[in-house]
């Protein structure tokens, strides 16, 4: 009896070892099958993280500014999928130029009167840059939740949200320009920074494009509510920017006329910064005008052989493409006289868009793409050699606020053209000759000039008045 009790017991003991070691051999798998799911994800994050912070820049806290306008970019690219299917795609053509007139006149319009102040406003507070962008990130993520409940039924209410949106990325651009020449890590120049900040918002973007047309799908709001979780997470991360970004030791603001004695203007920092904002401004207000043109025009006429949404595709590649290529190119030709570079990339937009008005109707599938590549490889290059001349001519005591007024008006550039090209008829031939036109006249008002300096060097001397 006690034997068939042990061997009973045995029995029972050698069942629970082999129990135990199922459940160990599945808790084994589930773990190795969870480390196998979770490694790309923590991978890919230490990848960027090395990518973001190398070369110094995350001692000197560039690496957290690079990560920040990542995600600025990725929650505005989600909340343009949102405007965009509400405003352009949801009516036929006629209508959505109505709509995206109005748009930029209930928008853009209080935009151009409120930009100005913008600068001149956030140069009164350089002790709160990081509350600064912080708080236009959180404006953004509680617009974009009012905006979800207009968007399906895309009622004039969506415009008056539209427009704190705009400037709420506006007052962040200006922030992000002038906060840059702080966090130089040692023997970076500002425009390899600026390429690096570029270029992670030209990635972010790329990832929530799709993410956002996905969204879509689901519901018209979802976009939105992806955008305020986003911008809700930039607003912490604008708080773990170091606290020297806070400090306007040294500095004075600056103003592009100066009629007074009492501060420095850009006028009497040399001739290159000057034509290098003009030729800046007419490559931006080439950006805006192929925007809208070509948006309108390819949903109307699309490319041959393709559908209208596969046209307007394969221009939006291209033109990211060449921004990305630009930015990429612009932080190796950093040290290769910068005013060169924007007469250069003027003379290559020129001859794009003159090509394209000759070729239009027999090349169109061919010119549009190249076109738009082109314009976005000389705006990236043009705003990267600019930010140059800013760094090596602008004083130290006034550069923040001159990166401040110089995005102004850029942006006020855009708009113009935009406008321009919402204005002008669908006619492919007719689009591009105005694009000549408007880098031509950018060409006549600032190659000269640019030219000039760079034979003197460069360096005409900052006379502060």
């Amino acid at each position: 009896m006690a034997a068939a009790r042990a061997s009973k017991g045995s029995r029972f003991s050698r069942a629970s070892t082999r129990s135990g070691l199922r459940r160990d051999r599945v808790r084994g798998a589930g773990r190795a099958a969870g480390r196998a799911l979770h490694r790309p994800f923590t991978g890919a994050a230490r990848g960027v993280r090395r990518a973001t912070h190398a070369h110094g820049a995350g001692e000197s806290g560039l690496g957290k500014l690079i990560e920040l306008h990542a995600v600025n970019s990725a929650g505005d690219m989600l909340i343009t999928v949102a405007l965009a299917s509400t405003v352009f795609f949801s009516v036929p053509t006629d209508q959505a130029r109505g709509r995206v007139a109005l748009y930029l006149a209930v928008t853009m319009a209080p935009f151009a009167l409120l930009a100005p102040v913008v600068g001149p406003l956030l140069d009164r507070v350089p002790h709160g840059r990081r509350a600064a962008m912080a708080a236009a990130m959180l404006a953004r993520a509680l617009l974009a939740l009012t905006m979800s409940g207009a968007v399906a039924g895309g009622g004039l209410e969506l415009y008056p949200a539209a427009l704190g949106v705009l400037v709420a990325s506006k007052a962040y651009g200006v922030v992000r320009s002038a906060v840059v020449p702080r966090l130089l890590p040692p023997r970076f120049s500002l425009v390899k920074a600026n390429s690096r900040v570029t270029l992670a918002g030209l990635l972010a973007t790329a990832v929530a494009a799709p993410l956002g047309a996905g969204l879509h799908l689901i519901g018209p709001m979802w976009p939105l509510f992806a955008a305020f979780l986003v911008f809700c997470g930039g607003t912490f991360l604008s708080f773990t920017l170091p606290h020297k970004v806070d400090s306007g030791k040294g500095e004075a603001r600056a103003r592009l006329a100066s009629g007074k004695p009492s501060g420095p203007g850009l006028r009497s920092v040399g001739p290159s910064v000057l034509h290098g904002l003009q030729a800046n401004a007419a490559l931006r207000a080439l950006s805006g005008l192929l925007t809208f043109f070509l948006a309108f025009l390819l949903r109307e006429q699309p490319l041959s052989g393709l559908g209208a949404a596969a046209s307007l595709g394969l221009v939006a590649v291209a033109a990211g493409g060449g921004n990305a290529l630009g930015t990429t190119v612009g932080a190796w030709l950093r040290a290769r006289g910068p005013e060169r570079i924007v007469a250069g990339v003027l003379g290559v937009a020129l001859a794009a868009t003159v090509t394209a008005a000759v070729g239009y109707g027999l090349l169109s599938l061919v010119v549009v793409p190249v076109v738009a590549a082109t314009a976005g490889l000389c705006q990236a290059l043009g705003k990267l050699s600019l930010d140059a001349m800013i760094q090596r001519d602008v004083p130290e005591t006034v550069r923040t606020s001159a990166f401040a007024r110089s995005e102004t008006v850029l942006q006020l550039s855009w708009v113009v053209g935009g406008a321009l090209g919402i204005a002008l008829p669908l006619v492919g031939e007719v689009g591009m000759v105005v694009a000549s036109v408007l880098v031509a006249v950018g060409a006549l008002v600032s190659v000269r000039g640019l030219l000039g300096a760079a034979r003197r060097g460069g360096r005409a001397a900052a006379r502060v008045r």
